[in-house]
């Protein structure tokens, strides 16, 4: 289905309409679900490209798209292809959203993840706890989203005291 809507649209939109963009991302991060990373990558690649082709230069689905890409790599355990990605978006989404958005919160802690799975428990700490903050603020202490950040605050205390 997302293959069609992607053919249908190369064909309809303009090369680098930003809907293309959309579908390639949403396709890749299926893709990056089921463990197709060397699928998803092009996909992810291609939707960046086009993003900042098509968009404003501090577009936050430029970040999206980054922080996705990045995810990807992290997945993959390429942590020195996703750690420039990572601080990429959170500079994009700290300069296009409000200082409290969700968004930044889920790259702060996407990051600090990287981090603590690289053993590096003193540049995660800080990111997680800024995380957990901006979360309470913006969506609630009881969000699913909190509550995750919180679970991963735990792991990572849980890593950092073994």
């Amino acid at each position: 289905m997302l293959l069609q809507a992607i053919e249908i649209y190369k064909i309809a939109l303009p090369e680098n309409h930003p809907n293309i963009a959309v579908s390639l991302n949403n396709l890749a991060e299926l893709y990056r679900e089921q463990g197709k990373y060397e699928a998803a990558e092009p996909l992810l690649l291609q939707a960046v490209e086009i993003y900042k082709i098509a968009l404003p230069e501090n577009h936050p689905n430029i970040a999206v798209s980054l922080s996705n890409l990045a995810e990807l790599y992290r997945a993959q355990g390429k942590y020195e292809a996703a750690e420039p990605l990572l601080l990429q978006a959170i500079e994009i989404y700290k300069i296009a959203l409000p200082e409290n958005h969700p968004n930044i919160a889920a790259s702060l802690n996407n990051l600090a993840e990287l981090y603590r799975e690289q053993g590096k428990y003193e540049a995660a700490e800080p990111l997680l706890l800024q995380a957990i903050e901006i979360f309470k603020q913006s969506l609630g202490e009881e969000h699913p989203h909190t509550q995750k950040v919180q679970e991963n605050y735990q792991i990572f205390l849980n890593d950092k005291n073994n």
